[in-house]
């Protein structure tokens, strides 16, 4: 009988280190699909954003969003708010200078565009959609930070950090409806 416990303790005890080392492997606070969907995230973000980007930014960024993920899987979007922003950067190329908030939120619209018009390609999942964002706010900070039309204060990261969170809402918002998607949600948002 003392033998079956200790074989038994053995068991666990294994068990128990098998998982810890897997969790830290993958950042400890991700499931194994949302450590690929970041690596994803973090690659395109990456090729996309070209000179404009960074990749350490992008991965600290993308690590802030997934602590992040449940307290903005309960946040409302502010739909209205978000296609006048995205329409005051990149449709009417509005004179005043922006915030982060008007930036990123800008950004996020845009990159779900492209995604709805396939500008990822096979990529579909969430990892893909974040990366798209994320190279959009880089480049659209670089866009109006040359042309003097961003808030003072308003730094590279902060309208990063705000695309990926508007597109995580917006990503996690899709998954709790019913039809459609992230394709669905774009064309709600776009039409």
């Amino acid at each position: 009988m003392d033998k079956l416990i200790s074989v038994g303790k053995e068991f666990l005890q294994d068990q128990n280190q098998g998982k810890q080392g897997s969790n830290s492997q993958g950042g400890g606070f991700f499931d194994r699909d949302d450590d690929d969907d970041f690596r994803t995230a973090k690659q395109e973000a990456s090729q996309r954003a070209g000179s404009s980007g960074n990749s350490e930014l992008f991965h600290s960024i993308i690590s802030s969003i997934g602590q992040k993920q449940g307290k903005l899987e309960n946040e409302d979007i502010d739909e209205e708010d978000a296609i006048k922003k995205y329409k005051k950067s990149y449709v009417d190329k509005d004179e005043d200078e922006e915030d982060e908030k008007s930036l990123g939120t800008a950004a996020a619209m845009h990159a779900l565009k492209l995604f709805n018009n396939g500008e990822t390609g096979d990529k579909q999942g969430k990892g893909a959609f974040l990366g798209l964002a994320l190279s959009e706010a880089s480049k659209l900070f670089e866009d109006k930070a040359s042309a003097g039309k961003v808030a003072s204060g308003t730094s590279k990261e902060s309208v990063i950090q705000q695309a990926g969170e508007v597109a995580m809402k917006m990503y996690l918002k899709s998954q709790g409806q019913q039809q459609g998607g992230i394709l669905g949600l774009a064309s709600k948002f776009m039409s």
